[in-house]
């Protein structure tokens, strides 16, 4: 799906489009709003446009954000991922979806993952994956929701 796109919610369309330098600030507040995010997004922001710099330069990532009356009300990650197992499929990850407090309950987190799902299948993915936090038990229903399920159990490290 073509980009800018328009994505249908409750009180109207938003416009879906990539993501750019200026709209940086904007992601780290949707960031920093979220319950996990308050303690450890925020600050500076040399390093989020050090992060950007290298996200938009990348052609296997997809940065955008929806707007709505001119100001940034979500974003989402889009990341494909070729691979060897499954055959050699390419998965999609959906990472870092957020959506502004006034713009919430409107429909927009499902027509901005539904555009990803999309977006994932036109570029020939066999399939979609992303991430929750377990503390986020809305976002974890939300997601159920929308047909994914809980499949594995996730590890990190961190460095």
């Amino acid at each position: 799906m073509a980009l800018p796109a328009e994505l249908p919610v409750e009180g109207g369309a938003v416009i879906l489009r990539r993501a750019t330098e200026a709209d940086v600030p904007a992601i780290v507040g949707l960031l920093a709003a979220d319950q996990l995010g308050a303690t450890r997004e925020g600050g500076d922001l040399a390093p989020y446009l050090d992060a950007f710099a290298a996200v938009d330069a990348d052609p296997a990532q997809l940065l955008v954000v929806a707007t709505a009356r001119g100001e940034v009300a979500g974003t989402l990650q889009l990341t494909f991922i070729p691979g060897l197992a499954r055959r050699g499929a390419v998965r999609a990850q959906i990472e870092a979806v957020r959506v502004g407090a006034a713009h919430r309950a409107a429909g927009l987190g499902t027509a901005m993952v539904g555009w990803a799902v999309a977006e994932a299948r036109r570029r020939g993915c066999a399939l979609v994956q992303l991430t929750t936090d377990k503390r986020r038990t809305r976002a974890r229903r939300f997601y159920e929701r929308l047909g994914f399920t809980a499949s594995y159990e996730g590890m990190k490290l961190f460095l």
